[in-house]
């Protein structure tokens, strides 16, 4: 059986944005592990595997099926022990928490504010109308409210990020000398973006940038193959 990956696609099936999809594909990617890709689409994604997980990503391994971004990592680093570490032990797991905690709290808090109209503007209709409902549900305003102040949150941006910008003073990454699954975490944030928005996150010369684009180098250019927004 081959080991898929179900991850969240727009309506082009190659458009795959999920931050939490990339963090599985990027650790997939680490492991050195051969997998295949099942884009879907928002309204599909309950029919995954007779309805196991209502979000993505999904990994069946050969029929063992893991949801959750985390729990997926956590589970190929107990199944391929062998293989390079996504977490160097107890330590970068720790780590890992941490950096879930900051980027999901502080850098997609504050990026959804910013793409969450263009995230709308790439689905197919059935899947704007579920998308526009749900968020505006949840956001308390219309989405072309949030779009109206988008200018300001991106200005808003920069300085979330000033403790990766300290961090990488003295290491290319969060993991030290390489990459672990806590670099992945953050990377997949901004992957999202990168994908869902053609708006410009960040400064050619900020150092976060130059981390991102090692980052999209990583694992034969895996991230790369997913064209940015224009």
């Amino acid at each position: 059986m081959t080991r898929l990956l179900y991850s969240l696609c727009g309506a082009d099936p190659e458009r795959r944005f999920s931050p939490h999809a990339w963090k599985a594909v990027m650790a997939l990617a680490h492991k050195g592990l051969d997998f295949d890709e099942a884009p879907t689409p928002f309204t599909s994604i309950r029919s995954i595997e007779s309805g196991f997980s209502p979000t993505v990503p999904v990994l069946n391994d050969e029929g063992h099926l893991v949801r959750d971004s985390f729990a997926i990592a956590l589970y190929l680093e107990e199944k391929y022990p062998d293989r390079p570490s996504l977490f160097n032990g107890d330590g970068g797991k720790a780590l890992s928490r941490m950096v879930e905690g900051y980027t999901q709290t502080l850098i997609q808090a504050a990026l959804v504010k910013i793409i969450v109209k263009d995230i709308h503007d790439i689905l197919s209709p059935v899947d704007q109308r579920y998308f526009r409902t749900s968020r505006e549900e949840r956001l308390g305003v219309t989405l072309e409210d949030i779009e109206s102040g988008h200018a300001s949150e991106l200005s808003a941006f920069g300085p979330k990020l000033e403790p990766m910008r300290h961090m990488l003073k003295h290491q290319p990454f969060i993991g030290g000398k390489s990459p672990l699954f806590a670099d992945y975490i953050l990377f997949g944030a901004l992957q999202w973006a990168r994908v869902a928005s053609p708006k410009r996150i960040l400064a050619d010369d900020d150092p976060v940038q130059d981390w991102f684009n090692r980052c999209l180098d990583l694992h034969g250019a895996r991230a790369r193959q997913t064209s940015a927004a224009a």
